[in-house]
């Protein structure tokens, strides 16, 4: 198998609430305006599921705030599928009063990545030389060193600056989140509910309900933020940004962990998510939420299997369970916004991936599905799922929103 990309290619710092639809079109204006500085006026045309879901994402406007708020034109094309290289492709063409005097096509693939038509991928940022979990195993085994120690040998010891970076950028993320209320943007009146959850009391004192409200809590802060345009980190993507930091802050308040600990945990995070990237897909677009939130979940549970000592082969276990679980998983945002179901969804993937980490403690030993084979089996699912399902708006509880809200 091919070779995989630095986790500095994984996450990344951005602004909310899409990192296929607002991260990666950003990324992509910006190039094409290095290419064509001259241009008086620009002509965007996005296809698939940016056409469908652009508006309620906000694509058309981080494009008209990159590429000028005057001299650009959005064209919403949902009718030309049948030749698309991707669901989020777009079209740039720049003009020198009426001359076209550039033209560049681009996918926004998952996580702000972005792919030109016709030009190779960076491979210089290829830095881990297996492609598959199996293989990365068999190396651990091999050298008798655990995930952290394969991440560091791979990315050098400066990545846990990196990562600390990361991990400061994810609690400032959840600490805003959980400070703010009012309603969020895009018409649906959501009302922010982080602070809500985190202040709740209870007649009794449960410890199982309250692990469930604060990572919830957390959670529902990161998610709220990312729906309100705010700073967030990719983990993979911003749809799901609020599953990883949730569970890694639970667990640094219950233990009083270090940040160094925390890094490591998301070193080991960044493996899964890199894996599940780069041998299947972390677009909704492309796959659906399973992408996703499934991702999410299964980094999540990896990295608290990191934070709590498990092996390496509990630690697969626990990022298999949380995909498993996954499988099928529908992108359906209501009115293309990422507020409904999304925003819930990050909590209730948050706890998962703890239930899915202890679980692979107790049962370790006797599984018989791999991480790699769930991986595969994720994406197969995903590209064989109806369009409608994929981030289009057009089916389950989008399609059902949009009927009652037209009283039919």
């Amino acid at each position: 198998m091919s070779a995989m990309k630095s986790l500095r290619d994984l996450y990344k710092i951005g602004k909310g609430p899409s990192s296929s639809h607002t991260i990666g079109p950003e990324r992509a204006a910006l190039k094409f305006l290095e290419r064509a500085p001259e241009a008086d006026r620009f002509t965007v045309i996005l296809y698939g599921s940016l056409s469908k879901t652009g508006v309620g994402h906000g694509t058309d406007r981080v494009l008209k705030e990159t590429l000028g708020e005057n001299r650009t034109e959005i064209v919403f094309n949902s009718e030309d599928l049948a030749d698309l290289p991707h669901p989020n492709t777009m079209d740039f063409i720049a003009y020198q009063g009426e001359t076209e005097i550039q033209r560049m096509r681009v996918m926004s693939v998952g996580g702000g990545d972005i792919v030109i038509e016709g030009e190779p991928a960076d491979e210089n940022a290829d830095v881990y030389p297996e492609g598959s979990f199996a293989e990365i195993t068999q190396f651990c085994r091999w050298r008798y060193i655990t995930l952290p120690e394969y991440v560091e040998l791979n990315e050098g010891p400066e990545i846990w600056d990196f990562l600390k970076t990361i991990w400061n950028t994810m609690r400032k993320e959840i600490q805003d989140g959980l400070a703010a209320t009012g309603i969020l943007p895009g018409g649906l009146n959501v009302s922010r509910k982080a602070k809500l959850l985190y202040e709740r009391t209870h007649l009794l004192d449960i410890p199982q309900v309250r692990e469930l409200q604060l990572v919830c809590a957390y959670a529902f802060a990161a998610a709220e933020q990312n729906a309100a345009n705010g700073t967030v980190v990719t983990a993979p993507t911003c749809g799901s940004c609020g599953v990883l930091p949730a569970v890694l802050l639970y667990m640094q308040n219950k233990y009083s962990l270090s940040d160094d600990k925390i890094a490591r945990a998301l070193g080991v995070a960044g493996i899964f998510g890199n894996l599940i990237k780069h041998n299947a897909s972390i677009s909704g677009a492309e796959c659906g939420c399973q992408a996703e939130i499934g991702a999410a979940c299964s980094m999540a549970a990896a990295a608290m299997g990191e934070l709590t000592g498990l092996t390496i082969d509990e630690q697969e276990y626990a990022a298999e369970i949380a995909m498993e679980h996954h499988l099928g998983l529908t992108c359906d945002p209501i009115c293309g916004l990422v507020q409904i179901p999304c925003i819930e969804r990050n909590a209730v993937a948050a706890k998962r991936a703890i239930d899915a980490s202890n679980l692979a403690h107790m049962l370790v030993g006797t599984r018989t599905i791999s991480f790699d084979m769930v991986v595969r089996t994720m994406y197969e699912t995903g590209v064989n799922m109806s369009r409608a399902f994929r981030e289009t708006s057009e089916g389950g509880l989008a399609r059902l929103y949009s009927r009652r809200s037209i009283g039919s």
